[in-house]
């Protein structure tokens, strides 16, 4: 009997009561990162880079639990009021892809978060004993959820 496949893709949508403007603003800025995740704790800017244009990296610090680790991402896609898109390496292995897509509406506007896993099989085998996760779709799709709600706290309340 095999197991079930995880979903290689895991979106979450929410509505914020915030300009687009002001919701990307928080997202593209890493730094913050950890006022809204549970699993990211902080992130900083690599290589002079000061700010979320192509081709700029950060650092990653990722708890869970007891288990911590570091990534490395690259910001792909930055276009403000709209996206904020990154690709994350566990060292020079490929991990995710994570994308915020931004859409204006009667209430402010729409932040849809997207994780598409990007693991191949040894990221993926040392993936539960690193960070203690088995169902790494289903952690996100949590994880996702407490993210957006945080940020729309933040960008509610600011």
């Amino acid at each position: 009997m095999g197991s079930k496949p995880q979903p290689t893709e895991v979106s979450v949508s929410r509505t914020i009561a915030a300009s687009p403007e002001e919701v990307w603003a928080l997202i593209s800025n890493v730094t913050r990162i950890g006022e809204w995740s549970p699993e990211t704790t902080s992130c900083s800017w690599l290589g002079g880079a000061t700010g979320p244009a192509v081709g700029a990296r950060f650092a990653g610090t990722n708890v869970n639990g007891k288990k911590r680790w570091k990534t490395t991402s690259t910001v792909v896609e930055s276009e403000p009021g709209k996206s904020f898109v990154f690709d994350v390496k566990g060292g020079p292995l490929k991990v995710a892809r994570w994308s915020y897509r931004i859409t204006p509406n009667s209430s402010g506007c729409s932040v849809t978060e997207t994780w598409t896993d990007q693991r191949g099989w040894l990221v993926t085998t040392l993936g539960k004993p690193i960070s203690g996760v088995t169902d790494r779709s289903e952690h996100n799709r949590q994880g996702m959820e407490v993210t957006l709600a945080n940020l729309a706290h933040i960008a509610e309340t600011t």
